[in-house]
């Protein structure tokens, strides 16, 4: 019978025993570990892929933005522009459609007064054609006649013309005679007398002469001035007067028979009356004597000599309108030698005509 050993734990057996599990779990450890590693390898690769991925989706998203800013810059500045570009297009269309408007009132206007014009031009001609038909009848070439040579134009290069035309007669007493003697006596003589004096009856005629002249178309004035400026047409009226069919020219002239010559002459009075015209004349007729004795100033002295008179002339004549062509019959006084000169450089400078007539003109 054999003989049963003691138990020992440190025994080779219980060595190799301890020493085959320590293994065993040595490799399950590294067999565990080793998947684990290799699953940890796969996953680390899939994860450092979708990294990658992701960091290149950052990158083109980046990328993207920085296309997206400067499209959006690029975009407001262009909007920017475009608003610039609007404003101008407005502001030049809004100064287009004033310009239109303005246009628009301006060829209503011009339609308006083209319109008018040609009214009045009707209306004119079918005056002229009335006129030209009295004149027909009456068997003349004038509205007025005048006894004796009534065209003397070529005699004296005085042609009446113009649109308006202005007649002034001097009724200053001087003009009932030539000398300041027969002055003196004929202003003592009845109302009758004083009319029927030959150098006043020399004015009326020369009027009458100048109104059988003036156009058919024309509008005219007669004034007188003597220590005042007085109009002669219907109504005493300061307006143009136009000639029509000679009704007003022949009753202003039928008031200039009435005038009694008497007083001083005052040419400013008259000047001025002539400046207040509208439109201005194309020709104004001086019917006078002499140089002025006063003006619109009441006269300090009842005598004056020879250079206070011209002195007053050149005063007078510095306020009429230069353009007015001034036209002068002169009736010589005696005792006013400067007369002659200063109305004919009147009538000169301003591009009239003068004449110092004969006795029997016209």
């Amino acid at each position: 019978m054999a003989k049963k050993r003691p138990f020992n734990i440190f025994s080779l057996a219980f060595l190799d025993v301890m020493s085959c599990g320590f293994g065993a779990v040595i490799l399950i450890f590294l067999i565990v570990n080793h998947d684990a590693q290799q699953n940890q390898a796969i996953v680390n690769k899939d994860l450092l892929a979708e990294v990658r991925l992701l960091d290149y989706h950052v990158l083109q998203g980046e990328k993207n933005l920085f296309d997206l800013i400067e499209a959006k810059n690029d975009s407001q500045a262009r909007l920017s522009n475009a608003i610039e570009k609007a404003a101008v297009i407005e502001k030049s269309l809004q100064a287009q459609l004033d310009r239109l408007l303005e246009l628009e009132a301006n060829s209503s206007a011009t339609q308006s007064d083209a319109n008018e014009l040609k009214s009045d031009i009707e209306s004119r001609q079918d005056d002229i054609k009335q006129l030209e038909a009295l004149k027909a009848t009456n068997d003349g070439n004038q509205i007025r006649k005048v006894k004796g040579e009534g065209d003397r134009q070529y005699l004296t290069g005085m042609r009446v013309g113009g649109r308006n035309v202005v007649i002034v007669v001097d009724s200053s007493a001087s003009m009932l005679d030539e000398t300041i003697v027969n002055v003196l006596r004929r202003r003592n003589m009845p109302v009758e007398k004083q009319l029927q004096a030959p150098k006043w009856q020399r004015a009326i005629r020369t009027v009458e002469w100048l109104a059988a002249q003036l156009p058919l178309d024309a509008e005219f004035q007669l004034m007188t001035f003597g220590e005042a400026t007085q109009t002669l047409v219907p109504g005493g009226s300061n307006d143009w007067q136009p000639m029509a069919d000679g009704t007003l020219i022949n009753a202003a002239v039928k008031s200039l028979k009435q005038q009694v010559p008497k007083g001083g002459t005052n040419l400013e009075g008259v000047i001025l009356a002539i400046r207040e015209l509208s439109p201005i004349p194309d020709n104004v007729y001086f019917i006078t004597d002499g140089l002025p004795t006063r003006d619109n100033a009441e006269p300090r002295s009842a005598t004056i000599d020879g250079n206070k008179r011209l002195e007053l002339f050149r005063a007078a004549a510095e306020r009429l309108p230069r353009q007015i062509p001034v036209n002068v019959i002169l009736f010589p006084m005696e005792g006013d030698p400067l007369a002659g000169a200063a109305w004919w450089q009147l009538a000169r400078v301003s591009g009239g005509a003068f004449i110092s007539p004969s006795w029997d003109w016209p």
